[in-house]
């Protein structure tokens, strides 16, 4: 395997939280964290594949903290796992005060892309090969968790989409 394809699948991304991200209380919507998580994951497949990738699942988020306005965010995305069509994504979110330097571990999940090809349809990733005992330890877990998606994936029909509406299909009056 080409080491540098697992370099590139490995990305950390900071994000000030502001206002505009919480509520009332001042803790940060989940939602924008789950979004950051989306955008890691989504980074790191995407250079993996050099294709266009697509969230297939969200295996699991765990908050385990609040994060506050004015924290920092960082996301810590690295690649698990590759089956033929898929790619599983580990993310890893942090927040840090920056008033006191102190990081904490807020939330972590795992994701499944598909690599599509130029007309949109699954195609086939280069195996990864776990080479640290780190990655292979991730690997194996997340060999579990593929079987486990599998197990009760026949229990959700996907429905063919209806229309795929990009800036190139918009004709102008």
């Amino acid at each position: 395997m080409d080491s540098k394809l697992d370099k590139k699948s490995k990305i950390h991304l900071a994000q000030l939280m502001m206002p505009e991200h919480a509520n009332p209380a001042g803790n940060v919507h989940g939602g924008t964290i789950m979004k950051i998580i989306d955008n890691a994951a989504l980074i790191a497949a995407t250079r993996y594949t050099h294709s266009n990738c697509v969230t297939a699942s969200v295996d699991k988020i765990d908050f385990i903290t609040p994060v506050y306005v004015g924290n920092l965010v960082i996301a810590y995305a690295s690649l698990n796992y590759t089956s033929r069509k898929s790619i599983e994504i580990g993310v890893r979110i942090e927040a840090e005060c920056l008033l006191t330097g102190v990081r904490t571990h807020v939330a972590s999940a795992y994701l499944t892309f598909v690599a599509l090809d130029k007309n949109d349809k699954p195609s086939e990733v280069l195996p990864f090969i776990p080479e640290t005992e780190e990655e292979k330890r991730r690997n194996k877990e997340a060999i579990k968790r593929r079987e486990n998606r599998l197990s009760t994936r026949s229990r959700h029909k996907h429905q063919a989409h209806v229309c795929i509406i990009r800036p190139s299909n918009l004709q102008k009056n």
